[in-house]
């Protein structure tokens, strides 16, 4: 499923968006793939997660995605991390850690902390070569854009 991620990550640069996919699973089947829309949309909270969790209960006709797994090629930030606790999703997988926004164990274990009314289980580290690979590359573009 990881592999679904990084394929969806790798369509966010062509309208100029960071290159974040994700993939919703529930019941062993992908319900809601997407990737970062912050830049098309001109939306702040159009991040490849949100969007994800937003398709996926449109798919399933309710809000509450027990028995959902997210799987997400970056770790997710404070607001992502917040809807996976609010939409009661089972579990996020990422690859890449995000030592600045990371919600999920980095800076902040938003989706482990028993203070809230529901905990996702956090699964780190899966091809995180490959989604840290992606980043690179894009950010790398940014700041050296080829001539010509």
């Amino acid at each position: 499923m990881m592999a679904l991620a990084l394929a969806e990550a790798g369509a966010a640069p062509g309208h100029g968006d960071v290159p974040v996919g994700a993939v919703a699973v529930h019941g062993g089947r992908v319900v809601a793939s997407r990737h970062n829309e912050r830049e098309l949309r001109g939306d702040p909270t159009a991040h490849a997660e949100l969007l994800a969790l937003a398709e996926a209960a449109a798919v399933l006709g309710t809000w509450r995605l027990s028995g959902l797994t997210l799987f997400v090629t970056l770790e997710p930030c404070p607001m992502c991390a917040g809807a996976l606790v609010a939409s009661r999703a089972d579990r996020v997988v990422f690859g890449a850690a995000d030592p600045k926004a990371g919600a999920c164990g980095s800076l902040y274990n938003l989706c482990a902390d028993p203070r809230l009314n529901h905990e996702v289980e956090v699964v780190p580290g899966v091809q995180a070569g490959e989604a840290s690979s992606l980043l690179t590359r894009f950010f790398d573009g940014r700041r050296h854009p080829r001539a010509g």
